[in-house]
């Protein structure tokens, strides 16, 4: 990926305080209130629950049980939206020799656990990095493995995403796509867009800086047309046109990346402005549950005050 370095002030950095030989590093942004999203403040009241297997209209049932968290875990401060740059899978696979292609087959499954746990805890949405645009200028092979990795597993997970109640949403540059990809997303989004127990938004020849570019695009086309005047333009206008406006919680409250690079590599740049980062030694194949709950704590641990200052 091409990415965008920045340094991380000591002052603001945290370590965890689970005792673990490969612990993550935090980095604490700073912004108080805790347990609020992103966003400017909402509260919303909800209620962790657990989906049976029953399906009705292509939706999981919901029984209204209270799943129980891991220790330390707390319901009202569990962020709404967690956005992940799933990193690491070509170093896990050549520390075991293996293909990279093998690497990457171990990322599904480690994706796997986390839309599973994020469905039990009550989070909302859950954003994955799964292709960048910067990823084209891969190896051929490996740029078409990953592609076919994505069809794949979205035609095996299709029907047990409507049995959890999981909706799909994917966002990025189609227009490098295959077709047969491009013709299976449009049938899961549809297949799934009144699922309401958790989103999950694939980011797919998806960069920040893309997604800041096609929404000036689509406003300038706006103006042009006549539809809007210039003075129309504010923060409100553009966050409409960035393509997370697909998810009620456009704003990820948590951002994990593992392997330890400490960067954001090009994404969701305009949503990350007051988001909490979480970086992991781990590589993404070896992320875990115990890990996600480690990232979780630190996260409810956080003071966020959104530029503010804390009375």
């Amino acid at each position: 990926m091409l990415s965008l370095r920045f340094a991380v002030p000591t002052a603001n950095t945290l370590i965890p305080t689970k005792t673990k030989p490969k612990s993550g590093l935090v980095v604490q942004t700073g912004w108080k209130q805790t347990g609020l999203s992103s966003s400017p403040p909402k509260r919303y009241d909800y209620k962790l629950q657990a989906a049976t297997t029953d399906i009705t209209d292509g939706r999981a049932s919901v029984e209204d049980k209270e799943v129980e968290l891991p220790a330390g875990l707390s319901r009202e401060l569990m962020p709404k939206h967690v956005a992940v740059i799933m990193d690491g899978n070509g170093r896990w696979a050549r520390q075991r020799e293996l293909p990279t292609s093998a690497g990457h087959e171990a990322g599904v499954k480690s994706l796997r656990e986390m839309v599973e746990l994020c469905g039990q805890w009550g989070i909302q949405v859950l954003t994955v990095f799964a292709f960048s645009s910067e990823n084209w200028i891969r190896p051929k092979v490996e740029v078409n493995f990953l592609l076919s990795l994505f069809e794949r597993a979205l035609k095996s997970e299709m029907e047990s995403f409507g049995r959890s109640g999981i909706r799909i949403s994917v966002i990025g540059d189609s227009s490098k796509l295959p077709a047969s990809l491009l013709s299976l997303i449009n049938e899961v989004e549809e297949t799934t867009k009144n699922n309401t127990r958790l989103q999950l938004i694939v980011a797919v020849s998806y960069s920040g800086k893309y997604d800041v570019i096609q929404a000036c695009r689509s406003i300038a086309e706006r103006v042009k047309d006549g539809q809007i005047q210039l003075e129309d333009i504010d923060e409100g206008l553009i966050e409409q046109e960035l393509e997370t406006n697909c998810t009620e919680y456009p704003y990820p409250d948590l951002l994990i990346r593992t392997s330890g690079e400490l960067r954001v590599s090009n994404f969701l740049l305009w949503q990350l402005a007051y988001t909490e980062l979480f970086f992991t030694q781990e590589l993404w194949p070896d992320f875990g549950k115990e890990d996600f709950v480690e990232a979780l704590s630190s996260y409810q641990q956080r003071q966020r005050r959104y530029g503010g200052r804390h009375s």
